[in-house]
């Protein structure tokens, strides 16, 4: 026999032996498509005195209680078997426009979402006010092919806190 031969088929009968082990490893969860969850928001926010404040060193005069209207990118990037999904959003808002200003929001969430709607999220949070981290939960009523989510959200800084409580509508797109 051919000594190459010999060391090929070697080669081979060591590749498949120490190859054994990586056959007997769990396969990964399927693979799901990411699937486009994005919609208007719109609702209130509470203010604190401190956040109250800090708007009147801004020259900016307003009540506690304010109307927020947004959009949300949302994006769900996996979604498992068990129905626990991992989503990102990204949410802008224009605030206190019933009071005749403009206090935009810019929030970027991390979160999950089980396969009965209940979500929470977590990320960074950008206001005339300053920046703090929000915390989010809440849930997705589903209704056939649209989607209706309430969440209540708060945004604890320097300044004081924020709550707010937002919902809207969205429609699953690929």
């Amino acid at each position: 026999m051919f000594p190459i031969l010999r060391h090929a088929r070697r080669a081979v009968v060591l590749t498949v032996v120490l190859a054994a082990p990586a056959l007997c490893q769990t396969a990964p969860p399927p693979a799901s498509y990411p699937i486009n969850l994005s919609g208007p928001r719109f609702g209130l926010t509470v203010l604190s005195n401190g956040v109250i404040d800090k708007l009147k060193e801004e020259n900016i005069q307003i009540r506690p209680m304010i109307t927020q209207f947004g959009y949300q990118f949302e994006k769900r990037f996996y979604g498992g078997q068990d129905g626990l999904s991992a989503v990102t959003e990204f949410v802008v808002l224009a605030g206190g426009l019933e009071q005749g200003v403009v206090l935009p929001s810019f929030n970027w969430l991390v979160g999950l979402r089980t396969k009965k709607g209940v979500e929470f999220g977590v990320g960074p949070n950008v206001t005339p006010v300053g920046t703090a981290m929000v915390y989010a939960a809440g849930a997705t009523i589903r209704s056939g092919a649209l989607s209706f989510p309430v969440n209540v959200a708060v945004a604890p800084s320097k300044s004081g806190v924020r709550v707010s409580l937002l919902t809207g509508f969205n429609m699953r797109n690929r």
